[in-house]
């Protein structure tokens, strides 16, 4: 469970204030603070 090299993301919603950001991975929904999420290295896949 949580976030490892390889896992795919995405964002779900985000709260009025953007704080804090509710993203999709592995089967189940994880919401972290906006700082929190800022420390995430992303690549985009299309």
């Amino acid at each position: 469970m949580g976030l490892t090299p390889g896992t795919r993301v995405e964002v779900i919603r985000r709260a009025p204030l953007g704080d804090p950001v509710e993203f999709k991975l592995k089967g189940y929904n994880l919401s972290l603070r906006k700082k929190e999420a800022e420390t995430i290295l992303v690549e985009l896949v299309e």
